[in-house]
């Protein structure tokens, strides 16, 4: 009797904590589905850079409205690179060029404030490009690459020197990050079991049809893809063991045609920034390289794009008459594009980054 009373009173506990539970999971899933969806740019301003913030509205009709502005405190004036701004979670970095420094952001609800300010490595300047992964900031500059605990901010690994002061962008995989160099060529970073750089360096070997001027990149796991911009084969699919897999590009090539930047989208599908082109070019990929699709065309050049990590958005910035704007288009199950929302001006004429945060 006693082990059915018990048993009977097990149950009725499981009951209430199962239903408890689900209640708490249907109030914290109606939480996450009420947050909008922001999308954030940086001025670049070599005065004084500033980081725009948009709010997405998805109702009956797609809107992109303006939501703030807020100043870095560091000055900005990088270019011909790529991921300057990135968004993890609920903590995003921006890289301010003529300050040697990263300026952390937070979102709390729908709003972003300013978090700490990280300096860059004794000896190192000029910041172009920021990566971020749950645990590390990556940061790629004139004559520098370094891995920082993250928000700490701390130096951790090994900080790696650069000859070259061409970096385009840094970007992070699963054992190995890359940095792209404009001047013509790709280095491979391996990183430690902590996910820090090791402080190896070994360039990528590039074919003549893909070495001309890379620029964007973005990892699909432990696999690189970048844009060899001015080249033929304006597309490149990189492995762990620096195998490369070129892929032409829109026709004809640069320079009515230049895939720019790097966003990577689902499964084997990859979204660049086709600047002279006034387009988002989209590749597919496999083991052995990738084929271009197809472009959807944009009102001017665009400098960086991204996807959301929902998967179902792409944001573009790009400049037209002198003025910087936001495009968003959503994502379809095949990977096509609907243009969706364009953001009105705020007085830039140019913007340097995007990212999303949901």
């Amino acid at each position: 009797m006693k082990v059915r009373n018990l048993q009977r009173t097990h149950g009725l506990g499981a009951t209430t904590i199962l239903a408890t539970t689900l209640l708490a999971a249907g109030t914290a899933f109606a939480g996450e589905h009420e947050r909008s969806t922001l999308i954030l740019t940086s001025t670049n301003d070599p005065a004084g850079n500033a980081v725009i913030v948009f709010k997405l509205n998805d109702g009956g009709t797609t809107l992109l409205s303006y939501l703030d502005s807020i100043t870095t405190g560091g000055k900005g004036g990088a270019s011909t690179n790529a991921g300057i701004l990135q968004f993890r979670r609920d903590r995003g970095a921006v890289a301010n060029y003529g300050s040697n420094s990263v300026t952390e952001l937070v979102r709390e609800e729908d709003f972003v404030r300013l978090g700490g300010t990280i300096k860059q490595a004794a000896g190192c300047g000029k910041p172009a490009s920021v990566a971020l992964t749950n645990d590390h900031l990556f940061v790629v500059g004139a004559n520098c690459a370094e891995s920082h605990a993250w928000p700490g901010g701390g130096i951790e690994g090994a900080v790696v020197a650069l000859a070259d002061p061409s970096a385009a962008q840094i970007a992070v995989g699963n054992s190995w990050s890359a940095v792209t160099l404009s001047s013509g060529s790709v280095l491979q970073l391996p990183l430690t079991s902590a996910g820090v750089l090791s402080g190896a360096v070994t360039p990528i070997s590039l074919p003549p049809s893909a070495s001309s001027v890379p620029l964007g990149e973005a990892f699909w796991h432990d696999t690189l893809g970048f844009t060899p911009a001015h080249s033929p084969d304006s597309f490149a699919i990189v492995d762990k063991d620096r195998t490369v897999h070129p892929v032409t590009g829109p026709t004809p090539p640069y320079p009515t045609n230049a895939p720019c930047w790097v966003a990577k989208g689902a499964g084997n599908i990859w979204y660049t920034g086709n600047s002279p082109g006034h387009a988002i070019s989209i590749f597919f990929s496999d083991g052995q390289g990738g084929v271009f699709y197809k472009s959807t065309p944009l009102p001017g050049a665009p400098s960086d794009v991204s996807v959301s990590h929902d998967g179902k958005w792409l944001a573009v910035i790009y400049s037209e008459s002198n003025d910087a704007h936001v495009a968003v288009f959503s994502i379809d199950d095949y990977g096509d594009l609907t243009a969706a929302a364009t953001s009105g001006s705020v007085g830039v004429s140019a913007f340097s980054g995007v990212a999303f945060s949901q």
